[in-house]
This record gives C-alpha cells, structure tokens and sequence, in this order.
C-alpha cells in the first residue's frame, strides 16, 4: 500500500455521518485535483473535524500502474484512486504524481 501525500483544507458538511472534507494534491504536471469525502478516508487516527486548523497533512491511499507512456520520468508514478472508490471532483482516479509525494505511511 502506498499513500499519495495531501492537504485537508476545509470541512464541507456534517452530513452525511461522520462528515465531509476537501482534501487537495497537486500532481506533476501541476494541475490541482479535489476530492469531497467523508473524513476517515483521508485520516485513520488524525481526526479531522470541523474545529481542526486546516490545511491538515493527510493521505490518500492509492495503487501505482505500470508506466505504458513513455513521456514519464523516473521521477514520475502513475497512480490510482480507483480500487479504494474514489474519483476527484472532476471525476479522474488515475493521476502522474512526483515519486516524493508518495509514502508508505
């Protein structure tokens, strides 16, 4: 398992239970991706509320693909959202992310 490094940066809502949250990653090609989802996705033991100091540190679990695109350097991971059951807002769940912004938690 590995975790693609992000920042909570606010409390949408209460509803639905335990509540939502918008957590932000900017991949590498610089294009800032958004998820809306409730927060135990993103924070196993570091409870984010709607009274936490946000942006919070947190993480997105994902899988690394093998690279088939040869316009990707080592530098580079192709990940995916999608076997967890996420997709950003704009509805994507494969992302080319900075090595550095991957960690095994």
């Amino acid at each position: 398992m590995v975790f693609l490094r992000c920042e909570a940066v606010r409390w949408v809502d209460d509803e639905p239970q335990p509540g939502l949250v918008e957590v932000r990653f900017t991949d590498a090609h610089n294009q800032q991706w958004t998820f809306v989802e409730k927060w135990p996705v993103f924070a196993d033991r570091n409870r984010l509320t709607p009274d936490s100091t946000y942006p919070v540190a947190v993480g997105i679990l994902c899988d690394t693909l093998a690279d088939d695109d040869s316009s990707a350097t080592a530098d580079t991971v192709k990940v995916s959202v999608a076997p967890w059951g996420l997709e950003s807002l704009e509805g994507r769940v494969e992302f080319e992310v900075r090595a550095d912004q991957l960690s095994a938690r």
